[in-house]
């Protein structure tokens, strides 16, 4: 299963690569939620895959005119392939795709530095897994987080095997796992801001840090 790290998730839940040096994003996701080179183009990488920016967002992809050319393994399939049968009311537009998003904290998936899920954690994941049973599912984007304690490879790592964990749970509980996307995203995009000084590993900083310990699952799909 690839991860979605070549791009960067509906959870219905209670629980990043050099760019092209001719590459420049362009701001705000008004034209695009790609990252837009020199030509005007979507700038891609070295296997062809687009860039995407921090305003990407699979919601968000669906909308733009890039969409389908960069994601459409991802959106649904109406969006890239509409239907056009002259029986359809002209008002029928589809089914739209509707989900949302829950930010769960690691510690309550799994025990500080681990990536081992807790019976607590597994417990949150069999609720999702019942409730995804009842939509018509799209993709599950399941994103690890680390705080900043430790090195940035370690971190990475830790990030990266929290979300194939959450994956391969949601998987024994009957998802189609080329449903599940995984990413982690390690200590670069905290929560906590500056809100947390030091950087000695204390007891006081461990706690302060937890919000900035989490994994985000965007479950789409349709009722």
């Amino acid at each position: 299963m690839k991860k979605i790290a070549k791009h960067s998730l509906v959870a219905v839940l209670v629980a990043g690569f050099g760019f092209a040096a001719q590459a420049q994003a362009q701001a705000p996701a008004a034209t695009s939620v790609y990252a837009i080179d020199a030509r005007n183009v979507v700038a891609r990488d070295n296997f062809g895959e687009c860039w995407r920016t921090g305003y990407w967002s699979p919601a968000a992809a669906a909308q733009d005119p890039n969409g389908c050319a960069c994601d459409k393994d991802i959106l649904p399939k109406e969006v890239c392939e509409p239907k056009t049968t002259a029986a359809a009311p002209a008002a029928a537009t589809g089914v739209k795709p509707t989900g949302e998003k829950i930010t769960l904290s690691a510690d309550a998936l799994f025990d500080f530095n681990k990536s081992t899920l807790r019976p607590e954690g597994k417990a949150k994941l069999d609720e999702l897994a019942e409730k995804v049973k009842q939509i018509k599912l799209e993709v599950i984007i399941a994103v690890g987080h680390a705080d900043r304690i430790g090195k940035d490879a370690y971190n990475q790592k830790l990030s990266e095997k929290r979300a194939a964990s959450v994956k391969e749970y949601l998987v024994g509980k009957g998802v189609e796992a080329n449903r599940v996307y995984t990413e982690g995203k390690g200590k670069k995009q905290p929560v906590t801001g500056d809100k947390c000084k030091g950087n000695t590993k204390t007891k006081a900083l461990i706690e302060c840090l937890q919000p900035d310990r989490r994994v985000e699952i965007e479950v789409i799909g349709t009722k």
